[in-house]
């Protein structure tokens, strides 16, 4: 049974995501939160799998309860909601450590789909829109703590990677799905994915989408 805590101060929207996932056998709401503060505290109260976060609320925001949330180190992951499908709030929520970034107005099995996702350990945001989104936002935002100064080669996030695994990490961050790499790199789709995989555990992202977010902030990837 996945468990779930909506995050939105609109209440109709709580009561419309509540009837959706409770129509399913495999889900169950633990909880509703009108805003960030609240959030957290229900997050910490239930550990529920994924919390469903809106990014504008009042008071303590979901990009910031998204942070704190993350920084936890629990296995709560969490799912962003929001009205515009380039909302430039989007992008800092994915780096605060979001695992995945969906439209307030996506088809329930879209939306069902996403949280199934999210809970199983995968991203939910397809590579092609995560880089659209990065494309259109990161220039734009201002620098954070950790930005390189130096070439990709000397960041430390990513210096224990091999030759091997910095390219699958930059094409990643281009957009590229496994079978594309596998295709267009000459490997086996399963060779793939051990790279992938051991991308993330060397470099402590939590899936795919903080993956392209990590090449991007050691500027293996730019914005076109």
């Amino acid at each position: 049974m996945t468990t779930v805590l909506i995050a939105d101060d609109q209440p109709m929207q709580r009561f419309g995501f509540r009837m959706l996932l409770e129509s399913q056998d495999d889900m169950t709401v633990v909880g509703e939160a009108g805003n960030g503060a609240e959030a957290i505290r229900l997050t910490d109260q239930h550990h529920p799998d994924v919390v469903l976060m809106d990014i504008r609320m009042p008071g303590l925001d979901g990009i910031e309860a998204t942070r704190r949330i993350v920084a936890t180190g629990e296995r709560t992951r969490v799912l962003i909601v929001t009205t515009f499908d380039l909302d430039e709030y989007a992008y800092e929520g994915l780096r605060a450590g979001a695992s995945g970034f969906l439209i307030k107005d996506a088809l329930p099995e879209e939306l069902l789909s996403g949280i199934r996702a999210v809970a199983s350990g995968d991203a939910v945001v397809a590579p092609s829109l995560t880089r659209r989104l990065l494309d259109a936002y990161v220039q734009h935002l201002p620098p954070t703590p950790g930005s390189p100064t130096t070439s990709p080669a000397m960041d430390s996030r990513i210096a224990s990677l091999t030759e091997r695994e910095r390219e699958i990490l930059t094409v990643i961050g281009q957009g590229w799905t496994n079978t594309e790499i596998a295709e267009r790199l000459h490997l086996a789709e399963s060779t793939v994915k051990t790279h992938v995989s051991r991308i993330l555990a060397k470099t402590g992202a939590r899936d795919r989408v903080q993956a392209v977010i990590l090449a991007y902030d050691t500027q293996l990837v730019t914005p076109a």
